[in-house]
């Protein structure tokens, strides 16, 4: 599997099931990260809402990693994990396209950024930048022609737990455009990856 050593310090890898117990490391430190486990835009509501609770958002993620998917990044420092980025094709998660704000701006078959997750030693350290730049670079490896991601944009103050899809400001540094805004606060960002310096 192809690795990205983002930027000297950060290296991020696909998940595979050897790595499961690294994402459970990261997402020990984040109660929201583990009871949802990538779950949220891949289930109906009721069912991603009773998976917090009976454990069954935890055992979607095992058993799609089990099966061969890659649902995302998981991000090491000095070899330990540190850091989580969900990212999977937009299709395989359905509840982006019956989202009032999020739904598809068009029919391009998009990868998408959904979630990031820092251990909380790791936070606010600059990690973001390199798991969308790895992101972007896993997204081509598959054949994207396109990342998209649906960051924050708001004038105030964020909490962590209000910031999982990151703020927008670094998106556009990496070179993603905004591409829709149906909300005052959540734009819809893309980087076009058939362009050969595209993150």
């Amino acid at each position: 599997m192809p690795t990205a050593d983002c930027d000297g310090t950060l290296e991020c890898r696909p998940v595979a099931p050897e790595r499961l117990g690294d994402v459970e490391t990261v997402f020990a430190g984040c109660a929201d990260a583990g009871r949802c486990w990538c779950a949220f835009w891949r289930r109906k509501r009721t069912d991603f809402n009773a998976g917090t609770r009976d454990g069954s958002n935890r055992a979607l993620f095992r058993d799609l990693v089990e099966a061969g998917e890659t649902p995302g990044l998981v991000g090491y420092r000095g070899g330990a994990p540190v850091a989580w980025c969900g990212v999977a094709p937009r299709a395989e998660q359905p509840r982006l396209a019956r989202s009032r704000n999020l739904a598809p701006v068009d029919g391009l078959p998009v990868w998408s950024i959904t979630c990031f997750v820092t251990t909380k030693a790791h936070r606010r350290t600059g990690l973001l930048r390199p798991l969308v730049a790895a992101a972007a670079r896993l997204a081509r490896s598959r054949g994207a022609p396109a990342l998209e991601a649906y960051p924050i944009d708001a004038a105030r103050p964020l909490g962590s737990g209000e910031i999982y899809t990151g703020v927008l400001r670094p998106f556009l540094d990496l070179g993603f455009r905004e591409v829709a805004r149906r909300s005052p606060t959540r734009p819809i960002v893309r980087l076009d990856l058939t362009k050969e310096n595209s993150t």
